[in-house]
């Protein structure tokens, strides 16, 4: 040791041993910790907002059916994407299969997901209402890729897998997916849910091909537009909307593309088109993107946009906690809701940066 730093440490130890022998104590500094995306949320998740998601989620559990759906026989309640959001908002808070708060609401959720698996590995229940059976499978894989490895139940690895391949099966010759389990058509709305799903399900340990990810990166990056959003299908040179957006700008993201041209100008258009209210048919699926978008990319990005759709959310949040949607169902709306408020709590690994 050099000399001038052992006299200083040898100060230093004579200061602290009169200090306690005459009963005084020195007072040591607790560090200053850095804020990042990741610790963001101990400052935007106020004690109000944490509130507030409570209630939202109190909300879905008391609409939860004992078989993990919501609602009647038929409709929206029966779908496996609107179960798989609920039971992610209820992840998204720190519970767990049979553990936490909403336990028992998580553990109904996958038991539905899980029993709703067939043969061939499709994630879907027939009478249940659905605007397209790949955005449920899309959903329903991705939720079973997080809760994986939290469940006692042991057909959770097998049915992931087949889910997975059928997922893989399905991919059309542009790279990307549509509607229906068969490779014929492809949109950036229906691809963006597959490839999601496929990054969790890596992340938990299943092999993705490597030229899968690649033709969905190829196909999502055709599908830009000049003015940095994204256009439904390739087929159609149609213009960009900032839903469609959000969702290809993840796409790229979970396919492992986090910089370049594509990146800098897809996160210009989201600042230039972020909706103001629920104008948008697609507002929460669209936010639902356009948040993880915004945390991916960090900094001001995050920054700014967090604490604007946090005050959206909590000012549109109904009396008894819900938040409604004329077009879906008011559980797909708050689930939805809940996840994008909880975002900062870091909790599943899918949002993870």
């Amino acid at each position: 040791m050099h000399r001038d730093s052992a006299l200083k440490l040898f100060t230093l130890l004579v200061i602290a041993g009169l200090c306690s022998e005459r009963g005084a104590s020195i007072a040591v500094a607790e560090p200053e910790i850095p804020e990042t995306v990741e610790t963001s949320g101990v400052r935007f998740l106020t004690p109000d907002t944490l509130a507030r998601i409570d209630t939202g989620l109190k909300w879905l559990s008391v609409r939860q059916n004992e078989d993990g759906a919501f609602g009647v026989r038929r409709g929206y309640g029966r779908n496996v994407a609107v179960v798989s959001l609920a039971g992610m908002a209820w992840l998204s808070s720190g519970s767990s299969p049979g553990r936490g708060p909403y336990g028992v609401n998580v553990q109904r959720a996958t038991d539905f997901v899980l029993d709703s698996c067939r043969s061939s590995g499709y994630i879907n229940v027939p009478e249940g209402q659905s605007h397209g059976p790949m955005y449920g499978h899309g959903f329903a894989t991705l939720y079973l890729a997080e809760v994986y490895g939290m469940t006692a139940r042991k057909d959770i690895r097998e049915k992931l897998e087949k889910a997975v391949r059928l997922i893989i099966s399905c991919q059309n010759k542009e790279g990307g997916w549509r509607y229906e389990n068969e490779p014929n058509e492809a949109d950036v709305s229906v691809t963006v849910c597959q490839i999601m799903a496929l990054r969790a399900a890596r992340n938990c340990g299943l092999f993705i091909p490597k030229d899968v990810v690649d033709r969905c990166i190829e196909f999502v990056k055709q599908c830009q537009n000049d003015d940095g959003g994204f256009r439904y299908q390739l087929v159609r040179r149609s213009r960009s909307e900032f839903a469609r957006s959000s969702a290809g700008l993840v796409a790229l993201y979970s396919a492992g593309v986090y910089d370049g041209p594509e990146i800098g100008r897809a996160l210009a258009y989201l600042e230039r088109h972020r909706p103001s209210g629920m104008i948008d048919p697609h507002y929460y699926y669209g936010h639902y993107y356009a948040v993880q978008a915004q945390y991916q990319a960090g900094g001001n990005h995050w920054n700014r946009w967090f604490p604007r759709i946090r005050d959206q959310l909590l000012n549109d949040q109904q009396k008894d906690g819900s938040w409604s949607d004329l077009t879906f169902s008011n559980e797909y709306a708050t689930a939805m809701s809940c996840i994008i408020l909880q975002i900062p709590n870091n909790h599943l690994p899918i949002f993870k940066r």
